[in-house]
């Protein structure tokens, strides 16, 4: 069963990921304000699986945030924006930065901080939504021993804690595309492993709806 009811507003923030050529200051309404990534597609399924409950989407995704940029705009962005439902995608580039900037440390989030961060936001929000999603940062790369994907691992492991300390429904995104992954090269799926492609979006796109409880069954 669908966990999302008639006339809740979803607010779904991160980076690039999520925010994918939205309008700017508030990524809703026509032309493409939703962006053309996997927000657009989560809109597009709840929309038309759903047309009865006028769920309403909203991307407050910018591209090159990490976990501290989020708490910049928190107020604005989140609270301000009172959603019912709110999904966090936050962490590929408080660890990407460690990796392609290794000499700019104030760029880089450890883990450490990555926590503490993301724990005071939704300590912020919590109280006031209907329900909390919480989705993993993801490298989609194959070999779990290589650096970067070792590192985002263990920033997704931060996120699977928060997720029972915060009673929010967890998204394994890495999971997701690990399947993928067991079929395809991470090249056709993403070309630098972080930005996917249209295969990529609905992957993360289906893979935030299995969380809510979308009926695939529904005409």
């Amino acid at each position: 069963m669908l966990k999302l009811q008639k006339g809740d507003k979803l607010v779904m923030i991160g980076d690039s990921v999520t925010d994918c050529e939205r309008a700017k200051p508030v990524g809703e309404g026509l032309f493409n304000a939703i962006g053309r990534g996997y927000v657009s597609n989560v809109d597009a399924l709840l929309s038309s699986a759903y047309p009865e409950l006028e769920i309403r989407v909203v991307n407050m995704g910018i591209s090159g945030n990490t976990v501290l940029d989020l708490k910049k705009r928190w107020q604005t962005d989140v609270l301000d924006q009172k959603p019912d439902w709110l999904s966090v995608m936050i962490g590929i580039n408080d660890v990407w930065r460690q990796y392609d900037s290794p000499r700019i440390k104030e760029s880089h989030v450890d883990l450490e901080a990555y926590e503490a961060a993301l724990r005071e936001l939704l300590q912020a929000v919590r109280p006031q939504l209907k329900g909390l999603v919480l989705m993993t940062p993801f490298f989609i790369e194959s070999n779990t021993e290589d650096a970067m994907r070792r590192t985002m691992d263990q920033y997704g492991e931060v996120v699977k804690r928060l997720a029972l300390e915060f009673d929010a429904t967890l998204v394994d995104t890495q999971a997701s595309f690990n399947k993928l992954l067991s079929h395809m090269h991470s090249s056709n799926i993403a070309w630098d492993r972080v930005h996917p492609n249209h295969v990529g979006h609905m992957t993360l796109a289906r893979a935030f709806l299995n969380g809510v409880g979308f009926d695939w069954s529904r005409q």
